[in-house]
């Protein structure tokens, strides 16, 4: 089924969340000056410290998606609340420095999932079922370019094609057992590729808050954008994905592309 010209330009929007601008844009916008010199400051092993975190907050937020996300309030997506909610957490964060990443990232990872959530049964998502579910998760490992993804595809189609097997594999076992083990090969492959991705915002995250002039309130700022950043990805997402229900994945991917080619 051929998409209307409403459902173009509803889809033209989508795709400009979905590949534009990164996080390290947004967040150099919002400081007045380029995360680089975050980089630049912080401590040796800093890698390992937001590898480490990275993978605590996708394991939290893989337990969050099965047991609770069904059980959230069916109303519209509650977006100005969960900000407010991610900015406190990440005023913590921005307090206590990389020490507290391990606490903060966690927080601030739920909250993210419950807006992602809430944006994903606006655009029609049953999160009864485990693949709507997954998705939400999913999209924790959008806005990030990956080493290996195809320079010739959009940024977008490139992580749900790197992400796909391990979904489905994933969403297969868990219809298989009815439950979560976090040592399972299913399991261990999607937290290992969904954590690649995400790390590499959450790096762009800590290297912002590692300039020492921003403090706690630099902290609620950046999570704030950090927040808002997924929140865009998440309303691309389900646009697109409430437009494959209705006319099928290839013939959306084919308008999108299309439109990606005459940006």
């Amino acid at each position: 089924m051929v998409l209307t010209t409403a459902e173009i330009e509803e889809l033209r929007a989508a795709k400009a969340l979905l590949e534009h601008p990164g996080l390290a844009a947004r967040i150099s916008d919002a400081l007045g000056s380029p995360i680089e010199r975050g980089f630049e400051m912080l401590p040796k092993r800093w890698n390992a410290a937001v590898t480490g975190a990275t993978h605590k907050a996708i394991e939290t937020a893989l337990d969050v998606a099965l047991r609770t996300l069904d059980h959230e309030r069916a109303d519209a997506p509650a977006n100005r609340w969960h900000k407010l909610a991610a900015g406190t957490a990440g005023a913590a964060g921005g307090a206590f420095g990389l020490a507290a990443l391990a606490i903060e990232l966690p927080v601030s990872t739920t909250i993210m999932l419950r807006s992602i959530a809430d944006i994903a049964r606006s655009q029609g998502e049953d999160l009864r079922g485990v693949d709507a579910r997954l998705q939400c998760l999913q999209v924790l490992a959008l806005g990030g370019r990956a080493a290996g993804d195809d320079a010739a595809e959009t940024a977008y189609f490139a992580a749900r094609a790197a992400m796909a097997k391990a979904v489905s594999e994933a969403a297969r076992y868990l219809a298989q057992q009815g439950a979560v083990q976090h040592g399972a090969p299913a399991i261990v492959r999607l937290i290992a590729q969904i954590a690649s991705r995400f790390s590499i915002t959450v790096s762009q995250k800590v290297a912002a808050q590692a300039v020492p002039v921003l403090g706690a309130v630099g902290g609620a700022l950046i999570n704030t954008v950090f927040i808002d950043h997924f929140q865009d990805m998440a309303r691309g997402h389900f646009v697109v994905r409430r437009f494959e229900r209705s006319h099928g994945a290839e013939e959306v991917r084919r308008v999108y592309n299309e439109i990606a080619g005459r940006r």
